[in-house]
């Protein structure tokens, strides 16, 4: 990148450390989401909160998104401390979980869950930001780092699916704790950075982002995309259950989905597309994969469709880093993913709050709703394409 082009390559002791510190934490803070993603709307529901209360709490961390994040990420970036942040959001997180798991009425559970979600929310843009600033700075790349997050999601997925027979559900909060624990306690590893030379007059420019055409395009299109999984995230595990389906076997469906992922990360540098096709292709399989689900399959056609997840989760996401990346100059990477991540959590609050009001009427019907959206998000990066072809973080960067 532009923003980088004075800073030698490091050497290949110093860059694997990195890879190996931000790949643990990567594994930690995904592990999270591996037990919190199918199994705390289950733990919801077996604490006695209904489906409309579920639908609004698990729309609370993108609300937030759109809300608190930018102000943090902000904050990270004004103060050159990406690292120093991203500690602070893991211990209070984890606090935060722990308290969480003591409740048990839905209006307590929400407000401390929101009060966790303005912290847990920001990590991982924030560790985003670092990472491709570490691409960057050791000349590594993105995909083969994130996909210890995907793996770290199959492992605590699966011990969840395990626990869930084993134990009683209203524990289930327990095994997340501890989960959110071990990412407190590997982020003070993750290796310091120096932080990017620019120009002065280059730092105020990155507000200009939010007026380029190309920039806007790029994350509404990716939060369209991205925010078409909200009932699935929401009530996938609950509507498994309800038909019948142990914890082991949800766990295994959401583990199929993972690790298609894992696979496109891993190929991501071979991809010789284009990153706005990535997205417009990931965009136009969620499709698929909403229509398909809203038909109920049986549990063989479901195991097929959810390797979709592969491309409607991860092709999407190495697309959008890759533009991201093009498009944002290094010393407002924090700040670009900021704005992503806020148009992301705005897009995904709404379709989570809507589709737990859709679910509660019309059930598995939720996911049309879901399929217009990914179409939507597709035609718009479609349209963009062109904007998109060319660098202008040069523009923008000031050099």
């Amino acid at each position: 990148m532009p923003g980088y082009s004075q800073i030698p390559i490091a050497s290949q002791a110093t860059s694997r450390r990195f890879a190996t510190r931000l790949a643990l934490f990567y594994g930690a803070s995904f592990g999270l989401f591996g037990t919190h993603l199918p199994f705390f709307p289950v733990w919801l529901k077996a604490i006695g909160i209904d489906a409309t209360w579920i639908g609004i709490i698990i729309a609370v961390p993108a609300v937030t998104r759109f809300t608190i994040l930018p102000v943090v990420t902000g904050l990270a970036e004004r103060r050159q401390s990406l690292r120093d942040t991203i500690i602070v959001t893991a211990l209070v997180t984890a606090l935060g979980f722990a308290v969480i798991g003591t409740l048990r009425q839905p209006i307590p559970v929400f407000l401390a869950f929101t009060v966790t979600a303005c912290v847990w929310t920001p990590m991982v843009p924030l560790t985003d930001a670092y990472a491709l600033r570490g691409v960057a700075r050791y000349g590594l790349n993105y995909g083969p780092l994130r996909l210890w997050g995907s793996a770290a999601f199959v492992v605590g997925a699966l011990a969840c699916g395990l626990l869930v027979d084993v134990i009683a559900v209203q524990h289930l909060i327990w095994v997340i704790v501890v989960v959110a624990g071990l990412g407190a306690v590997v982020s003070p590893a993750l290796q310091r950075l120096d932080n990017p030379r620019t120009a002065p007059a280059a730092r105020p420019r990155a507000m200009r982002l939010l007026r380029e055409p190309g920039f806007l395009a790029l994350i509404v299109a990716a939060a369209l995309i991205q925010g078409s999984h909200a009932a699935y995230y929401t009530f996938a595990s609950i509507t498994w259950q309800a038909a019948g389906l142990g914890g082991l076997t949800i766990a295994g469906l959401w583990v199929l989905g993972v690790l298609a992922e894992i696979v496109v990360f891993a190929l991501s540098p071979r991809f010789t597309l284009p990153p706005a096709m990535l997205v417009v292709i990931g965009g136009l399989s969620a499709v698929a994969r909403w229509l398909i689900t809203a038909q109920e399959p049986p549990v063989a056609v479901l195991s097929v469709v959810q390797l979709a997840h592969g491309l409607t989760y991860g092709l999407t996401q190495v697309g959008t880093m890759l533009l991201l990346a093009r498009h944002v100059p290094g010393h407002g990477m924090a700040r670009g993913q900021g704005y992503y991540a806020a148009c992301s959590g705005l897009v995904t609050s709404c379709a989570s709050i809507l589709s737990g009001a859709i679910y509660f009427r019309y059930g598995q019907g939720v996911y049309y709703i879901m399929a217009a959206m990914a179409l939507s998000g597709a035609v718009l990066m479609w349209l963009a394409r062109h904007r998109l072809a060319g660098h202008p973080q040069s523009t923008l960067s000031g050099g």
